[in-house]
């Protein structure tokens, strides 16, 4: 099968969607498949104002139709809601493509975080931009019920996954956070992702349950936080075995985000062996078990409460999660286009 994936988050970006795009595109090909991604780097773009390691790409419907045609695809996904994913949503309408979308990224709450406009105004251009779609894929039971509630009601469900080569297996934790709780600094609590205010970190910082607090990632918040939270370890961005090797490390894993769709950095730290403290909000209410992760509005109490629970059923439970599994669903829902073009004739 050809299929063509749009999307406005690509690398060199880093975060959930295009790790969950990379990694599906990868099980599709083991598969047979052939994938065309269309993606900002093919095209001009700007950084995105107050958030320039996103850059908005100039799309031009017909460069987009272009490649899409070339392509010849026999289904057509459109992964985000940005330039490159309007402009081929304006092409595949004006030839009678079906395609599929997926809401990956609380658009509406992130707008809202940083510049304070009304998140509904907002879905009112996310249920346009998914109206026409032939299947809206959706992460959880909690994102799906938020679509349904905004008049989108063609949810197919798409989970993710952990890629089990790189956190499935016994990693040594990282030397310089293992030091850290052989001089006693511990518990090591682990936050991994985007440094941005939409994810909530100043409330982990904040939190005032004991021990070292270590933050992975970048992003335009690291420099402030840095500067304001001097005790705790910013670490920059990790990858691959130097990720998992810090996960291992630690004793919890502390997700604030009130904002995430899923969290895919929770059930990589599972998988690891790291039990998860959170807040009771979408993502987290849909991931985690009792016996893995605790919620509560009290972070510290959240905290308090994950460092008691068992680091094996933690691994169990977060190696459960597979991407051969999510590029099933995900082919599950694609909208052939000879199959819609034979039965319109």
């Amino acid at each position: 099968m050809r299929i063509a994936i749009a999307t406005d988050a690509w690398s060199p970006q880093v975060n959930g969607v295009v790790r969950t795009l990379q990694s599906v595109r990868a099980e599709l090909e083991k598969m047979g498949h052939e994938v065309l991604v269309v993606s900002p780097d093919l095209f001009y773009s700007l950084p995105c104002p107050t958030y320039p390691e996103i850059r908005l790409a100039f799309a031009r419907t017909a460069a987009v139709g272009k490649m899409l045609a070339d392509f010849a695809p026999d289904a057509i996904h459109l992964a985000t809601e940005g330039p490159v994913c309007l402009a081929a949503r304006r092409w595949c309408l004006a030839h009678g493509y079906p395609f599929t979308t997926a809401y990956h990224t609380q658009f509406p709450d992130y707008v809202s975080a940083r510049i304070g406009i009304d998140p509904e105004w907002i879905w009112r251009y996310i249920a346009w931009f998914h109206w026409p779609a032939r299947a809206v894929l959706a992460s959880t039971p909690s994102i799906a019920s938020a679509l349904r509630a905004h008049g989108l009601d063609k949810i197919r469900p798409w989970g993710r996954g952990v890629d089990l080569g790189v956190f499935g297996g016994d990693v040594a934790p990282d030397p310089a956070l293992q030091a850290l709780r052989d001089d006693g600094a511990g518990p090591i609590q682990l936050y991994v992702g985007r440094i941005a205010v939409e994810k909530n970190i100043e409330a982990f910082l904040q939190s005032a349950h004991p021990g070292t607090k270590v933050i992975v990632g970048d992003g335009p918040a690291r420099a402030a936080l840095s500067a304001r939270y001097p005790d705790a370890h910013f670490l920059g961005p990790k990858f691959g075995a130097d990720l998992a090797a810090c996960y291992a490390a630690a004793d919890v894993f502390v997700f604030p985000s009130k904002t995430d769709t899923f969290g895919l950095v929770m059930i990589e730290a599972l998988a690891c062996g790291v039990p998860v403290a959170a807040y009771p909000v979408t993502g987290p209410v849909d991931v985690l078990r009792p016996d893995v992760g605790v919620m509560d509005d009290d972070l510290d109490k959240a905290i308090a409460g994950a460092l008691t629970l068992d680091r094996a059923r933690c691994r169990d439970y977060g190696r459960s999660f597979t991407w051969q599994a999510s590029a099933r669903q995900f082919l599950d829902a694609l909208a052939p286009i000879a199959l819609d073009e034979a039965l319109a004739a």
